[in-house]
């Protein structure tokens, strides 16, 4: 009598390396629940390190604008209305509506789908910008041109990352988290906030080496070839959409 074939186990998912990033920054907590955001995290501090890239191409490669942290950008506008010669009233105005223009088409895109849909798209949307603010300079444009694109583009960054909502992971914003390491006690949470501290410091800094070293163009190509890298990450993590008809 023949015995039964013993069925096989199928081995274990391999993880990839940004899932093991992921599950560092956001580790199983009391009830032993994991990273719920997959490789997300990992690839929102890339796109942090981005912001302090071009922020540093737009202050001191362009008009004394930011183009990512809008709260820096709020504060010029007002001291050029109050008459300081060195900021651009007009610039900063243009970054702010070109940043709202670029989170409200990523708010209307979004809505589509599901809140951690795949980003993908989108932010292969803002290489394709930031690719065109490049060429834009290169090709003899103004600095109003170029201010615009860069900040649309981060406005679709920070429509993306405020659909996704991951914790403590904006980007851009970095007051919230500083008040959260003072204020909280040591935790992951801190981690986090630490390492987004850390990542947009490092971002300005590589930005305005490059910049003050030679000029905005290598701040802006490596910009693009990390972003392109965050989206062709973000589609691959997300793998393929389920078929409706199934």
């Amino acid at each position: 009598m023949e015995s039964e074939p013993v069925p096989r186990v199928p081995a274990p998912a391999r993880r990839g390396v940004l899932h093991v990033l992921g599950d560092l920054l956001f580790p199983p907590g009391p009830g032993g629940a994991g990273n719920p955001h997959g490789a997300l995290p990992p690839l929102l501090i890339v796109l942090t390190f981005v912001s302090g890239l071009v922020d540093a191409v737009g202050f001191l490669g362009l008009d004394h604008v930011f183009v990512a942290n809008m709260t820096g950008n709020v504060a010029f506008l007002g001291f050029a209305l109050a008459g300081y010669g060195a900021l651009s009233a007009g610039a900063s105005a243009l970054a702010l509506g070109a940043f709202l223009a670029g989170a409200l088409i990523a708010g209307r895109l979004r809505r589509r789908e599901r809140p951690a849909g795949p980003a993908g798209p989108l932010v292969a949307v803002q290489a394709a910008l930031v690719g065109a603010a490049l060429a834009t300079r290169e090709g003899g444009g103004g600095p109003l041109a170029v201010i615009a694109l860069l900040a649309l583009g981060m406005g679709l960054q920070n429509g993306v990352v405020h659909r996704l909502a991951v914790p403590d992971l904006t980007t851009t914003v970095v007051t919230r988290a500083l008040a959260g390491l003072a204020v909280d006690r040591w935790g992951p949470a801190s981690v986090r906030r630490l390492v987004t501290v850390v990542t947009l410091l490092a971002g300005a800094l590589t930005g305005g080496a490059l910049t003050l070293g030679h000029g905005p163009r290598p701040a802006l190509v490596l910009a693009l070839v990390l972003l392109l890298a965050v989206a062709l990450a973000a589609a691959r993590a997300a793998g393929p959409r389920p078929d409706p008809a199934a």
